[in-house]
């Protein structure tokens, strides 16, 4: 055993041997807990934070001599947080399964984190935790392997081969609290060393503060585990129950039918629609009746941030400082009586579609749309017919609403988003291992993905066209939010709000209004094309803008947060029919 350390901590000294065979003195010498909670805490703050310490060597006011005593002083205190982190799991049998897993989660963290440019918090890791099996296969290769085998597999081929000495219960609490305290002072002294240096550089860089590595994964987690204490999860708090249809279902001929396409990791910035250089939108830059909002906001910069965002009625801000949960635009939708239908070629609504009709496609076996096990998302037009026969003909009498929930341009296998037939920008990368590929090759392979889109909300405008002779129809496409494309080494998405650029929050919202929908509705499609060809527009606005849209009247639609309402003239009711659906249906 190290003899300095003996001398500082001297609770780490042997103590009686637990052997009492007669080959005690040929057995292994048993390691005190303490030392492996402490070696294995200096490896994670050294080989497993390449990440962090590439990020601090990189910053411009940290060099010299100066910087040097800062980078070695924040490696205490990142080490001497492992400790008192791992001083907590120090306990009996379950220390070294604790230490092997926190091992790993460091391992797999500083992949992710040096391919991707990601950094780790809890909306990453949300949407970690539900990540699908076909998600989860294209993060997968090689280099994965590799880098968690050369991280991990020479602390825990040391740490296995390691007797641990048993201690006592109330030995152990004593030696557990000495290392958390010793832990703690070293921590307390080292940043008072640096104190300056270091909360400038936190309040200047906070993107550091999700690079240290594992403490931002545990944090991450703990702030999961502790949701259901921050926000009342066991209700479901009604929202709408007052909705009703308005004036322009008096007496109509035809019901209205809005397909809602939630596109998936598309950026504004690389559709031709919305001044792109390369012509990844081609059918829908061809068409006149259609508006591109071209300074739309997210939500969030990722799925299981923006879905729930968007379909709610608080806004961003509200949204993350609620206390409670809440139906969504889809339950308010269901209450004034119109039909209700999730279609979801993706991993899921993330709560947002529980409560009404929904099915998914990923599953179905099409030789054409199906290959290789993924459907992509023409498979749900095909279905699509059958699925609205299928809900109840009384509220499709009076209208109907589908959301479907594109597979878009999931990374990071960009390449398998688009078929061969729309591949126009070439080469591609072909490796989910981005970083393996020139920028341009990544970015051909995202702008395919985008060209697959234009084609689908192109055939999604033909569809709903040949509905016209019994609905009246219109199509909203908004994606949950963008993608980075290696710029400045990021890659994919996910990044804190207050932190990700632009290219991750700014988004395509693409509006199509059949002319029937636009005398229905008050709303015209040249008003738009003027009034949301600048104007800044947020994910905010998407649960009124569709209420809106279908006449929904109740307490919790709020007309200035409505894209649609300055371009809405008076409602123009279509002609009296000799009978009429309920206007007035609303579920108590």
């Amino acid at each position: 055993m190290p003899h300095t350390l003996t001398r500082w901590l001297p609770f780490l000294a042997n103590t009686r041997t637990p052997f009492h065979s007669s080959d005690t003195a040929n057995a292994p010498q048993a390691w005190h807990p303490a030392w492996l909670v402490v070696l294995v805490s200096v490896w994670l703050a050294t080989a497993c934070n390449v990440p962090l310490w590439r990020e601090v060597a990189a910053l411009p006011d940290h060099t010299g001599l100066r910087g040097a005593s800062f980078g070695l002083a924040f490696a205490v205190i990142v080490a001497a947080g492992n400790v008192a982190l791992l001083s907590l799991l120090a306990w009996g049998r379950g220390l070294k399964p604790a230490l092997v897993l926190v091992v790993l989660m460091a391992a797999l963290g500083t992949y992710f984190m040096l391919s991707y440019g990601i950094v780790i918090d809890a909306s990453m890791l949300t949407n970690v935790l539900q990540t699908d099996v076909r998600e989860a296969g294209d993060l997968l290769n090689w280099r994965l392997a590799a880098t968690v085998l050369a991280l991990a597999a020479p602390p825990l081929w040391w740490l296995l081969q390691r007797p641990v000495r048993p201690l006592g219960a109330l030995r152990h609490v004593a030696h557990n609290g000495l290392l958390l305290l010793g832990a703690v002072v070293v921590l307390v002294a080292s940043l008072l060393l640096v104190f300056q240096d270091f909360a400038s550089t936190m309040r200047n860089h906070t993107q550091l503060r999700y690079l240290i590595n594992p403490l931002n994964s545990v944090y991450a987690l703990g702030h999961i585990a502790t949701k259901p204490l921050r926000i009342d999860t066991s209700t479901m708090q009604p929202l709408g129950r007052d909705a009703q249809l308005g004036a322009s279902y008096a007496g109509q001929t035809k019901p209205p039918l809005l397909v809602l396409v939630l596109g998936e990791t598309a950026r504004s910035a690389n559709f031709g629609l919305n001044g792109y250089a390369r012509p990844t939108t081609p059918l829908l830059s061809a068409r006149s009746d259609l508006v591109s909002a071209t300074n739309a906001w997210s939500c969030g910069t990722s799925t299981a941030a923006s879905l729930p965002c968007m379909f709610s009625h608080l806004g961003r801000d509200g949204f993350e400082g609620r206390k409670t949960n809440s139906e969504t635009l889809l339950d308010v939708l269901q209450h004034a009586g119109l039909a209700v239908l999730w279609v979801d070629n993706q991993s899921g609504c993330k709560g947002v579609c529980d409560r009404v009709a929904q099915t998914s496609t990923t599953a179905l076996k099409d030789p054409a749309l199906c290959p290789d096990g993924e459907c992509s998302d023409p498979i749900m037009l095909k279905v699509l017919e059958e699925r609205i026969a299928a809900l109840p003909a009384e509220q499709r009498a009076r209208g109907t609403v589908v959301v479907l929930h594109q597979m878009g341009s999931h990374g990071p296998a960009y390449y398998k988003r688009s078929d061969a037939s729309l591949k126009r920008f070439g080469p591609e990368c072909t490796s989910n291992a981005l970083q393996e590929c020139d920028q341009a090759q990544v970015v051909n392979a995202y702008d395919n993905s985008i060209v697959a889109t234009d084609h689908f909300l192109n055939a999604t405008i033909q569809w709903l066209e040949t509905q016209a002779d019994k609905a009246q129809t219109a199509m909203v496409y908004v994606s949950d939010h963008g993608e980075s494309l290696g710029e400045g080494n990021l890659y994919l998405h996910g990044l804190p709000y207050a932190i990700a650029p632009d290219v991750q929050k700014q988004v395509p919202w693409i509006t199509w209004l059949s002319p029937a929908m636009q005398s229905r509705s008050g709303v015209a499609t040249a008003c738009l094309q003027k009034d949301l060809a600048q104007r800044r527009i947020t994910h905010d606005g998407y649960f009124h803008a569709v209420l809106g849209l279908m006449d929904v009247q109740s307490t919790v639609y709020q007309a200035e947060q409505d894209i649609y309402a300055p371009c809405r003239n008076t409602r123009q009711a279509p002609m009296a029919a000799t009978t009429a659906p309920n206007t007035a249906h609303a579920r108590s």
